[in-house]
């Protein structure tokens, strides 16, 4: 799979096409096992030698198109009773699957999962050949930045983040590295800051060069203007992160810019893209019944999510879709989607357009539960106050009126679920709006404005108010 033979373009066009994306040997050599489904009521069968692969061109690697996002690995109690830890043996088990069944690109970095992800990951794929499987990791040095740290200081800092990145990935050289989430901040200069006139960028070529670092490239988020500069530099990416899914492409909102323009500058380059936040935070995984109504009219077996996964992985330039799974049952479904992927057809996308109306008429917090914002410093859990509203709105059972029909079954609902998922102390009425997690936020949702509205809501629904 680290096979270093340079593959044209064209080449790559030619064998990966969009109406023709299942390509690629099976890393297990194994047919296929059966599992329960999440239901527990029928059989489906989990492919082992069916994963869609793609080429990167640089490299020759070949990737499969499922990606195992590493942001959200399952947290268990500590033994001692002091707080949490990863779930290391569940890790090691999703891991081995998702290894098996075909995955091998597994996307982490320092900050995910409370600054454990690295580690867990590396235990976890440290146990198989390095041969079987990419990592990729991120320069997260935008906490670095803007701190008043002088440039060789903020250099010394960035350089011992990706040494210790090496050491708990338990790896002499990383396959995939990535600029973190440029274009935050002030844009082109903290670009800058980070990576340019503290010559990082060019250490890092350095480490390309010698063999270290076999793909370079960026993830972003924000200003346009920072995709377009970087892109505009004289620096040979090898591939680029974006976030990419039937919404986003033509309806980003905060800091997100519309995946049409980003994957078309892309393209114009010859530049493969990795896609990230395909579910759009989960929210495309937990359509309202009027939207599922009209995915299920097309196919009636297939989940929301394996419509956004298809969606994010038609494209011919995409190398790879990633997606945090953290229960089994998502990885297996997951797997079934790329195994192999049967791309979106012209039908399908005018049903996702539909879809898209109706969600962009939903009033949903545009939350990916990713935790920058955590720990918040009053206690609040930020990520889950921010998913149990929105599930509700996902249903579409948000109360407009104490009118609506089944209000007092729905009232209950909504309270009983709040106080179950997310602790009393813990709730969006304990903000008080210091607003220490709005710059962490790659989604720029205003978190206090938003715990406001949610603690309105929640009051109005325990008084029993009209609203």
């Amino acid at each position: 799979m680290n096979n270093k033979n340079n593959i044209q373009r064209r080449h790559f066009l030619k064998t990966i096409g969009a109406a023709s994306v299942a390509t690629a040997t099976s890393l297990s050599g194994c047919k296929s096992e059966k599992k329960k489904s999440t239901t527990g009521n029928t059989i489906v069968e989990v492919p082992t030698d069916k994963m869609t692969y793609r080429i990167v061109p640089s490299t020759g690697d070949t990737v499969s198109l499922l990606g195992y996002g590493c942001m959200r690995w399952p947290l268990r109690q500590r033994a001692d009773g002091n707080g949490e830890e990863v779930d290391q043996d569940t890790v090691n088990e999703l891991v081995d699957y998702a290894i098996t069944h075909g995955v091998n690109y597994f996307d982490t970095a320092p900050p995910y999962v409370r600054g454990w992800s690295e580690a867990a990951t590396g235990i976890a794929l440290s146990r198989h050949p390095r041969d079987k499987y990419f990592i990729a990791t991120k320069m997260s040095n935008q906490r670095f930045a803007g701190k008043g740290l002088s440039q060789r200081e903020l250099f010394n800092a960035s350089v011992e983040m990706y040494h210790n990145s090496l050491k708990n990935l338990q790896t002499d050289y990383l396959d995939y590295y990535l600029l973190h989430s440029i274009g935050g901040e002030t844009g082109i200069p903290f670009y800058e800051e980070r990576f340019i006139s503290n010559g990082l960028l060019d250490y890092l070529l350095k480490e390309r060069e010698a063999g270290r670092i076999h793909n370079l490239g960026f993830s972003f988020h924000g200003d346009v203007k920072v995709f377009d500069y970087a892109l505009n530099s004289d620096v040979k990416w090898d591939f680029v992160q974006i976030q990419m899914n039937y919404i986003d492409w033509q309806h980003a909102s905060g800091r997100n810019v519309n995946a049409e323009y980003l994957l078309g500058e892309l393209e114009k380059r010859d530049i493969p893209a990795i896609i990230m936040e395909p579910l759009l935070g989960g929210r495309l995984s937990r359509l309202g019944i009027e939207a599922l109504n009209i995915l299920t009219a097309i196919h009636p077996e297939d989940s929301a999510a394996s419509w956004a996964f298809r969606y994010a992985g038609t494209p011919e330039s995409v190398i790879t879709v990633l997606s945090g799974m953290v229960y089994m049952e998502h990885l297996q479904e997951n797997i079934r989607t790329f195994s192999p992927l049967n791309p979106i057809e012209s039908e399908e996308y005018a049903a996702l357009e539909k879809v898209t109306e109706i969600m962009l008429n939903a009033d949903y917090i545009q939350c990916n539960e990713c935790q920058y914002c955590m720990p918040c410093p009053y206690g609040v859990d930020i990520p889950n106050v921010f998913g149990h509203y929105n599930r509700i709105i996902s249903a579409g059972k948000r109360l407009q009126s104490s009118n609506d029909e089944n209000y007092r079954k729905a009232r209950r609902a909504y309270l009983v679920g709040y106080d179950r998922k997310v602790p009393k102390l813990r709730q969006s009425s304990h903000c008080i709006g210091c607003e220490t997690c709005n710059p962490l936020c790659p989604q720029s949702i205003d978190i206090p404005s938003e715990m406001r509205r949610i603690d309105l809501y929640t009051e109005q629904l325990k008084r029993l108010l009209d609203f």
